[in-house]
């Protein structure tokens, strides 16, 4: 198959660091304010800049509170979970890695024991509407590994006694969140925004304060963890003093990420960028034989973080050790062509695509990318069935 003629200028589409926004460069880091102590008065300034901006692009309400957690949207729903869970039962949903991790850890590390699991396949969502509104739910609202989202809030009860603790991390910036119902949100700067890793976003609401403030746990609780003093909440953290040392220069890069989507229309133009970016990928696989999305229905598939399986007899003909192999040596060929970075599948989920489709992407070079797909698979394909022959 003939190489196609155009590739995307932007070749950059990992799931995580995420492709920076249009028109980035170093120069957009000048206002980075290093080499001083992040306690002092202007970079601490900057530090609750990032967190007032975030609060106000993503329409937070009144009584939340926002504050920056070290080691990305892991270290702030690892802060929650460690933090808040134990008062209540706790229902945990899982349909991909990461919120398989978290049940692995709220079993076998925090060893809670009325612990109720709700599961799906990859490419599917659990039955939500078996959330109790009595106990503690654990969820993520984009499951990053499998390109499945939760559609909507409906399914979380406004009269609800225990909490919603959410990992948002690939959600945030791309959906309109529903905030009343969520009482503990995460994400981390790399995703939607493009920023660079390592530093995590939580949001809590009353309820999940309230929760802090009167439930102490008996297990240890590590510093990084740590979002209470004497019993109250540490309402420093949520000012701009971090529990341990940030980088300037991700803070940097973060306010001008953020910058960037106050000056393009705010939060309803990233998810219409999200959208857009998706919709080209969506045209293309409508009137291609070979792929087909890994999640079910469209109405539970993610427009960020889009997953693709392969549908070919071919392909379904190949042992399962063969099949990561094969998705290796086509992403390989596009790495090569500068035609498309990092879009293999997660390593835990089915071999397969992963493209990402976040707002700092074009959808022009979503659109460009495509006949590249096509002509990679074709070149793969034809080097395996020449070596099995």
């Amino acid at each position: 198959m003939q190489k196609p003629s155009t590739k995307p200028k932007n070749p950059c589409f990992s799931s995580g660091p995420c492709s920076k926004r249009p028109g980035w460069s170093f120069e957009c880091l000048s206002g980075a304010k290093l080499g001083r102590s992040h306690r002092a008065g202007p970079l601490k300034k900057q530090l609750k800049e990032a967190i007032d901006k975030q609060k106000d692009i993503l329409g937070i309400p009144e009584g939340y509170v926002a504050g920056i957690l070290p080691a990305s949207d892991t270290g702030a729903f690892e802060a929650a979970m460690w933090s808040m869970l134990g008062p209540r039962g706790v229902d945990v949903f899982a349909w991909e890695s990461f919120s398989s991790d978290w049940l692995k850890d709220i079993t076998n590390e925090l060893k809670l024991e009325d612990v109720k699991t709700y599961k799906a396949e990859y490419g599917a969502l659990p039955d939500l509407s078996q959330a109790d509104p009595a106990r503690d739910s654990v969820f993520v609202w984009n499951g990053t590994t499998s390109g499945v989202r939760v559609p909507n809030g409906e399914w979380i009860s406004a009269e609800r006694e225990g909490l919603t603790l959410c990992d948002a991390t690939s959600a945030v910036f791309a959906y309109d969140l529903p905030w009343d119902k969520l009482d503990v949100v995460t994400w981390s700067w790399q995703k939607v925004l493009g920023g660079e890793a390592a530093h995590g976003m939580i949001v809590l609401s009353p309820r999940a304060i309230e929760r802090l403030e009167s439930y102490t746990p008996e297990r240890p609780i590590p510093k990084i963890f740590r979002m209470t003093k004497k019993g109250k909440l540490n309402g420093d953290i949520f000012e701009g003093a971090t529990i341990n040392t940030p980088s300037m220069l991700a803070v940097a890069d973060a306010l001008d990420a953020l910058r960037w989507v106050e000056n393009i229309g705010g939060l309803r133009t990233t998810i219409a960028r999200s959208e857009e970016n998706s919709k080209a990928l969506e045209n293309w696989v409508a009137r291609t034989g070979w792929v087909d999305f890994l999640a079910e229905t469209p109405d539970i598939r993610s427009t960020t973080s889009v997953c693709l399986k392969i549908v070919d007899p071919w392909f379904a003909g190949l042992a399962d050790e063969d099949k990561a192999p094969f998705i290796k040596s086509m992403t390989k060929l596009l790495d090569e062509e500068g035609a498309a970075y990092d879009i293999a599948g997660y390593r835990d989920a089915p071999a397969g695509l992963r493209i990402w489709c976040g707002a700092t992407v074009q959808a022009g070079d979503v659109e460009a990318l495509c006949p590249w797909l096509d002509w990679a698979f074709e070149v793969a394909k034809a080097q395996e069935q020449k070596k099995a022959a």
